[in-house]
């Protein structure tokens, strides 16, 4: 079924690489209103974005009324195959060719940061409902660019301070040896220093690591009270297995992933993930809202509950169509970027919230632990609400991003 569903949207959609750009002049009026929802279609992000986000998508423009502008919307997809150069040679394409005004999703944050680039140049909207690095509220922010899944300060911020309060007084941290884990790791080690814990050493792995036995025996070594694993997906997983296996949380030691997702969970179970701190922006069982798109959603994934990404997805490209419809237009990706920050938030899967002058969408963070296996009465009922965290704790304050929208430049 998996291929079946990969397969048609990859007939849909638009592979390409090594495109020229073309010169750059206003787009005439188009006659219909497309959304490229540019993915991992096949890769290491496939299961919390990928299908799943063209999914999503189209359940946005289908609640929409499949109309904005007076103009019939339209939902491409594209694998960018987690490169920068091809994603890059896709958004040119679907923006100078093929008549795409704004491009969602992008996992991988160097695909987000270099499509985001392009969207500028083109005068397009780029909303990054996948990729997490905080630069892209930071100081690559971009006029044309919104940001909606949380990001690495996020994501380190809120779990650290609130494990070392719980008496995680001592860190250790087995981080993915790439920008993003180095991000993760020097985000939360910074909270965990400021919040008055300690951290006592870390150990850097390759990308795709499938053995952690020499990695996992530092963290042993370590003695710390908390090891936090600084990656994501697949090394994750096999390092949250191992670590299980090799009896980490047996011999008093809390091992906690910064990055993770329910689909992560899911994969590993619950025996070995019971207990395990979680931070995001969604959930399905939520509330009313939550689950009755979750449920829709899951109808057209086998019975697969969305992630945080999904949903963002539908919250990003709801919010877009209802600036356009404001609007009239959909071909000035600065305007419409303008229009969708001036406007509250507000759809099935998410609380109301705003989008801040750095493109930051605000919306209620949350923490879950994992449940025990005796706990769950179904496969994707696995968290267990334990706060909401407050807005001003939940993300980077405004000031501190080195955003050149906030100065007054642009």
């Amino acid at each position: 079924m998996r291929r079946a569903i990969l397969g048609s949207l990859l007939a849909a959609g638009c592979l390409a690489a090594g495109l020229p750009a073309a010169a750059q002049s206003p787009a005439p009026r188009r006659e219909a209103i497309r959304i490229g929802i540019l993915s991992d279609l096949s890769g290491s992000f496939a299961d919390v974005a990928g299908p799943g986000s063209v999914v999503a998508a189209n359940l946005a423009a289908e609640d929409f009324g499949g109309r904005a502008a007076g103009l019939p919307v339209q939902i491409l997809s594209g694998d960018h195959q987690n490169r920068a150069d091809t994603g890059s040679a896709i958004a040119r394409r679907w923006f100078d060719m093929e008549g795409v005004d704004a491009i969602v999703d992008l996992p991988n944050s160097a695909v987000a940061l270099a499509v985001g680039e392009v969207a500028r140049n083109a005068n397009r909207a780029a909303l990054v409902t996948a990729a997490v690095a905080s630069r892209l509220t930071g100081d690559l922010c971009s006029p044309n660019l919104i940001h909606y899944s949380i990001d690495t300060w996020s994501m380190a911020n809120v779990p650290s301070r609130a494990l070392v309060q719980q008496g995680g007084a001592t860190w250790f941290y087995v981080t993915a040896d790439y920008a993003f884990g180095h991000d993760l790791e020097r985000q939360s080690s910074d909270a965990v220093t400021r919040a008055g814990g300690q951290v006592v050493g870390s150990v850097r792995h390759p990308l795709g690591t499938t053995d952690f036995s020499s990695v996992l025996l530092q963290a042993q070594a370590s003695r710390a009270s908390v090891v936090a694993l600084a990656n994501s997906q697949a090394d994750f997983i096999n390092s949250m297995k191992q670590a299980s296996e090799f009896g980490l949380t047996r011999r008093g030691q809390r091992v906690v992933g910064l990055a993770v997702y329910i689909s992560d969970i899911v994969s590993l179970g619950l025996e070995p993930t019971q207990g395990a701190i979680v931070v995001g922006n969604f959930y399905w069982d939520l509330s009313e809202g939550t689950r009755n798109f979750s449920r829709r959603f899951a109808e057209r994934m086998g019975g697969r509950m969305p992630t945080d990404l999904q949903a963002n997805v539908y919250a990003a490209v709801t919010h877009y169509l209802k600036a356009v419809d404001a609007l009239g237009n959909s071909t000035d990706g600065r305007a419409v970027v303008a229009r969708m920050k001036a406007t509250p938030t507000e759809d099935l899967a998410f609380e109301r919230g705003e989008i801040r002058a750095d493109g930051r969408r605000i919306s209620p963070v949350y923490v879950f632990q994992v449940k025990a296996p005796g706990e769950s009465v179904s496969r994707y009922d696995v968290y267990r609400l334990v706060r909401q965290v407050p807005l001003e704790e939940a993300y980077r304050p405004i000031a501190q991003g080195g955003c050149s929208l906030v100065q007054g430049g642009g």
